[in-house]
């Protein structure tokens, strides 16, 4: 076992996968950190699909995959709001995203006190988003799952929420909680299931913001892939300072080494 780093954090898209497609050495990756009980959670930001969809995604790395090991916006979102005793919501989101809520015994309804917005795709359109609007601006909560800016797709770089939820809160002049990463509250949970030291964890992403900035502000040591969404003048221009830069997440494994 390596001591230096005690527990990794994965983001999924980007960089363990592109689109349905594992990246090279992503199965070999997490066997690695079995191999040396090295604990790691998926966290993800995707919030196109249900959780029992990211999983059977991820079981594409011929790899058992336990619920508790992964971590999505939609299951805090869940929590947050069985928290709160709230038991509806309005959810702009895909059909597969809405079985999580339902699930979970949340009802969808068209006039909610509360407004949750994911990555709906096809799904925004200007008379959902109209819609959004008119509860947010009539006092309902408005919720992010995510403010993710873009994605890698199989065939390209493709819009997120995050712009959708900025025109929300642009136009109504409320600003939205926020569920998926960077809210540190989502790193704590992933953090706290494993019960790890963030100063030992590893957030290995392809996002400088949402992945490296906002695992580095709560503790953690920000590795950065050059895969998914990765830019170089990105990177240059961002005020985030990644601990690490690697080439993909093949290479994880030789970092770890070199930290222990």
């Amino acid at each position: 076992m390596y001591m230096a780093v005690h527990a990794v954090l994965l983001d999924i898209d980007g960089t363990l996968f592109t689109g349905m497609d594992p990246l090279p050495g992503a199965t070999k990756t997490i066997e690695f950190l079995q191999q040396n009980k090295i604990s790691y959670r998926f966290i993800s930001n995707g919030t196109r699909r249900s959780k029992k969809s990211v999983i059977e995604k991820l079981e594409r790395l011929n790899l058992p995959v336990r619920d508790d090991e992964v971590f999505t916006p939609a299951g805090a979102a869940i929590q947050y709001l069985q928290t709160h005793g709230i038991s509806s919501c309005t959810l702009l989101a895909t059909d597969d995203l809405k079985d999580d809520f339902l699930n979970a015994g949340i009802s969808l309804v068209h006039d909610g006190q509360v407004v949750i917005i994911a990555d709906a795709g096809d799904a925004f359109t200007y008379q959902s988003i109209n819609q959004a609007f008119r509860l947010v601006i009539g006092g309902a909560e408005l919720i992010a799952l995510e403010k993710d800016r873009y994605w890698k797709d199989s065939d390209g770089l493709s819009l997120g929420a995050g712009a959708f939820v900025a025109s929300l809160e642009f136009a109504s002049g409320k600003a939205s909680v926020l569920m998926g990463k960077p809210s540190p509250e989502f790193f704590r949970g992933a953090l706290s299931s494993m019960r790890a030291d963030p100063k030992t964890t590893l957030m290995v992403g392809d996002d400088i913001v949402t992945d490296i900035g906002g695992s580095m502000a709560c503790g953690l040591q920000g590795v950065l892939v050059q895969t998914g969404k990765f830019s170089a003048e990105v990177v240059e221009k961002s005020q985030v300072k990644p601990t690490h830069i690697i080439r993909s997440i093949m290479v994880l494994p030789e970092l770890i080494q070199k930290e222990s």
